[in-house]
């Protein structure tokens, strides 16, 4: 075997002649000379969803006046706050914390299982996450103050976040318990697993709206529709707190999702922990994406279309991707929760329902252009 160049270093424990790619550039050339400006045009276009969601709506905020309110909110507190200081902090600052922070989970979670799965179609529905949450705030709406009486009582406005959170990642140890056969975990059959639980769960979501009442049934089709409406200081830090942590996790994870590009066998060759990465990649994807799912619903197209956005901006390195999915999601959710609460104005339009309008062609658009590689 002929000697690994001198510019690619080795990591102990590899062995002898095989270099190591815990993080290293993916693809050295074009896709870094582009990473540089790609995450600053998505640093930019967060920045601009950001102020954005922040000035308009029913009560527009001009620029002047949202950075008065902002001055005067750091300079003298919010002790006899303007109307224009409640609006911006007690209504949209939460919201927006809580879009950034679904955008956010959703495509990292996104290009997390693309990358582990090898599969340019794969999203964090296929860990179960998001159906497991779904079934879990509908048994809880439909059935919840019969089944769980105690659980109401003690939570609160907290039960159905809680069930849903629990559930989401009921399901998604679920699917990677079936997926591990002999001390390692199968890919191809936690997809197939992920994709069966999925159907069960959407098959309980279907007997469960049979028999729900009309009051039940408005709730549990807004909750599956999804919506940051539910936005409040106190949840929104707290899927804040949960969010942060996993991400940072999952950023962590780039130097390997490199080398699995490259297939198992040879991911293991040159050192790579694969079954490690592996389960720290599903359960911190499960984390991020079952807390925004506990409180926001289902809000679908993310983390397919924010990943293949940014390869196409970047290059394939996950260190750009991963970053850049973050940034990328925040932007797209934050920018399509405005257009809902703004477009149909006093109405609020469901949050999932707009980004499968503008994801789905944007998404076939992606798929025309790319359709002979794949």
């Amino acid at each position: 075997m002929s000697s690994p160049p001198a510019t690619l270093p080795r990591a102990p424990g590899h062995a002898a002649g095989l270099p190591s790619l815990r993080g290293a550039w993916f693809a050295p050339g074009a896709a870094r000379l582009r990473a540089g400006p790609a995450l600053t045009l998505f640093t930019l276009l967060a920045a601009a969803a950001v102020v954005s969601a922040l000035s308009l709506g029913a009560y527009e905020i001009t620029l002047p006046r949202l950075l008065a309110a902002v001055r005067g909110a750091l300079l003298s507190g919010l002790a006899d706050p303007s109307a224009d200081q409640r609006v911006l902090f007690d209504v949209r600052a939460p919201r927006v914390l809580l879009g950034a922070c679904t955008g956010a989970a959703l495509g990292v979670a996104g290009a997390l299982m693309q990358g582990l799965l090898r599969n340019p179609l794969a999203d964090p529905s296929l860990i179960g996450v998001s159906s497991g949450a779904a079934f879990g705030a509908a048994l809880t709406i439909v059935l919840g103050p019969a089944l769980l009486p105690g659980m109401s009582a003690m939570l609160g406005d907290w039960t159905l976040m809680a069930a849903a959170f629990g559930a989401g990642l009921l399901v998604t140890a679920v699917v990677e318990r079936i997926s591990r056969v002999g001390g390692q975990s199968r890919l191809a059959v936690m997809l197939l697993a992920g994709i069966a639980l999925n159907a069960l769960a959407m098959a309980g979501i279907g007997f469960l709206s049979s028999i729900a009442t009309d009051v039940q049934l408005r709730a549990l089709n807004f909750w599956l529709l999804g919506s940051l409406g539910a936005a409040r200081w106190a949840p929104a830090l707290v899927i804040a707190a949960m969010v942060l942590p996993a991400l940072l996790l999952v950023l962590r994870l780039a130097g390997e999702l490199n080398a699995l590009a490259l297939g198992e066998a040879q991911a293991r060759l040159l050192g790579v922990p694969v079954e490690r990465v592996k389960l720290i990649g599903v359960v911190a994807g499960a984390l991020a994406v079952g807390a925004v799912t506990s409180l926001t619903g289902t809000v679908g197209f993310i983390g397919l279309v924010a990943p293949h956005l940014v390869r196409l901006a970047g290059g394939p390195d996950h260190r750009v991707v991963l970053p850049g999915s973050a940034l990328l999601g925040a932007a797209l959710v934050i920018a399509a929760d405005t257009a809902a609460r703004t477009w149909f104005a006093p109405a609020e339009l469901p949050l999932g329902v707009l980004t499968a309008f503008i994801g789905t062609p944007l998404f076939l658009a992606l798929l025309w252009r790319q359709r002979e590689r794949l």
